[in-house]
């Protein structure tokens, strides 16, 4: 296995300026519109990564503590999740038939127990907008040629990447390489 690599940050002409196509997606196609969600998502994942951490900042920025609060619900959580799915056999066939359900229980769990500490606004900026952003351009950028190229090259493995291998904890992994 090859070592992680972070890709480069796409410009902003190709992120959502001059030659970036917006379409909807078919949603009746519902595995093309999971593959161009996925393949946007590996290669604009700096781009992305970038958005996160701008509005984790400003969430940092008003409430620093509630912030790191937030991110350590969580990552907590996700990092439960991950070996629950690792160590039982259960969790491990419910994320790989439903990966979708599976990311909504983990994001349902931290909501849950950031309610309990009044943390829901942060969580809202820091985690759910960005997500709702990312997720919103990944469904409706149309993919171009270089996007194809550097995700197939993921997909066989030449090289990994932050975003590939978190997919691959949520149980996309099969997905990412079609």
């Amino acid at each position: 296995m090859s070592e992680v690599q972070l890709p480069p940050v796409r410009t902003l002409e190709d992120f959502l300026l001059g030659s970036a196509r917006f379409s909807p997606p078919d949603i009746r196609d519902l595995q093309r519109w999971n593959h161009r969600v996925i393949n946007n998502l590996l290669y604009y994942q700096s781009n992305y990564c970038l958005l996160q951490l701008l509005l984790i900042s400003v969430g940092g920025y008003v409430q620093p503590l509630i912030t790191l609060l937030v991110l350590l619900v969580v990552a907590l959580a996700f990092l439960g999740f991950v070996w629950a799915a690792e160590n039982k056999a259960e969790v491990r066939r419910f994320r790989r038939n439903y990966p979708t359900s599976c990311s909504m229980a983990l994001l349902a769990t931290s909501y849950c127990l950031l309610m309990l500490c009044g943390a829901l606004p942060t969580f809202f900026v820091a985690i759910i907008l960005p997500l709702l952003l990312i997720l919103t351009h990944a469904s409706l950028r149309l993919r171009n040629l270089k996007s194809k190229i550097e995700n197939k090259m993921e997909s066989i493995g030449l090289k990994r990447t932050p975003m590939g291998m978190l997919l691959e904890a949520l149980g996309q992994e099969q997905e990412a390489g079609s």
